[in-house]
């Protein structure tokens, strides 16, 4: 039940990333918002870790290969991919590319993990990829084969595959799972801090860049980031990944508020993603119960 909650938390928080990150890449960089983002919750995510995992440093660390591996992937290359996605394109366009993810992350959980769903595993991600194409072809379901894809889109693609490498091999960390994330991060301002001194990068003058920013420094990176991986200490990437549905939800459910219109076929293709959610998420049965 915990690791529901989590996972629902954590992709509401990432849903607000795409509409507050759209509008912040209207006068920031990718890089500017990327390397804001990590070096503003590197310090508080370190400090949560020590008081409330009081990790061995020393084992963490120790890690430290496979760890710079998932800053370079989740922190570093898909923020930055997710971020110049949103230049190109709209949030509810890249939160829609997104609820592809669970597929994605399931054909990798099999190849590499050796992993296979149940029945209602592949029932409700066949439900979420009809929502999502519903929504996609606006109700015209003879579109699915027409579809064009624009550089933003493009990009998303990217952007989600990238994120299916974090998820299988941070299912396999056995680290603490917010001293995992914050070296994570620590590792990806590291990384960034260079490039961003290079690209002569200020901090955001103008307030509304600065709620922006704050936003996503505390939510999206703390927030998400934190349940994901307390998540994924006790659920297969499968059906984590098969949260990341809900996006397309919350997001429609953000532009809704901020005043834009939803139509009738993304309605029904949110509630069948909110379906295939809770039917992927169902337990396996036993075998002598499905006898019986």
């Amino acid at each position: 039940m915990k690791a529901s909650i989590y996972l629902v938390l954590a992709t509401l928080f990432w849903s607000g990333n795409f509409v507050v990150g759209q509008a912040a890449v209207a006068t920031m960089t990718p890089l500017e918002l990327t390397f804001w983002r990590w070096a503003l919750a590197a310090l508080p995510l370190v400090l949560l870790a020590h008081f409330v995992e009081r990790p061995d440093w020393r084992a963490v660390l120790g890690r430290w290969r496979v760890l710079l591996l998932l800053s370079l992937l989740g922190m570093s290359g898909y923020t930055l991919l997710l971020y110049t996605a949103l230049q190109h394109t709209s949030a509810l366009n890249a939160s829609l590319i997104t609820a592809a993810n669970p597929a994605l992350i399931v054909v990798m959980a099999i190849f590499f993990l050796g992993e296979k769903p149940g029945p209602y595993g592949w029932l409700g991600i066949a439900l979420g990829l009809a929502g999502v194409v519903l929504v996609l072809t606006r109700g015209e379901l003879h579109r699915a084969f027409s579809i064009t894809f624009n550089a933003g889109e493009l990009l998303m693609i990217g952007s989600i595959v990238v994120w299916g490498f974090y998820t299988i091999i941070a299912r396999r960390l056995g680290l603490p799972a917010i001293a995992a994330t914050a070296v994570q991060v620590v590792l990806a301002t590291a990384i960034l801090c260079p490039f961003a001194l290079v690209a002569g990068t200020e901090f955001p003058a103008t307030a509304a860049e600065r709620w922006s920013l704050a936003y996503i420094a505390v939510f999206p990176s703390l927030g998400a980031y934190l349940f994901w991986n307390l998540a994924l200490k006790t659920t297969a990437p499968a059906t984590a990944g098969n949260y990341l549905n809900l996006m397309v939800v919350f997001t429609a459910a953000i532009t809704v508020i901020m005043g834009i219109p939803v139509s009738v076929p993304q309605v029904i293709g949110g509630l069948l993603v909110i379906a295939g959610v809770l039917m992927a998420s169902r337990p396996k049965q036993p075998l002598e119960v499905r006898a019986a």
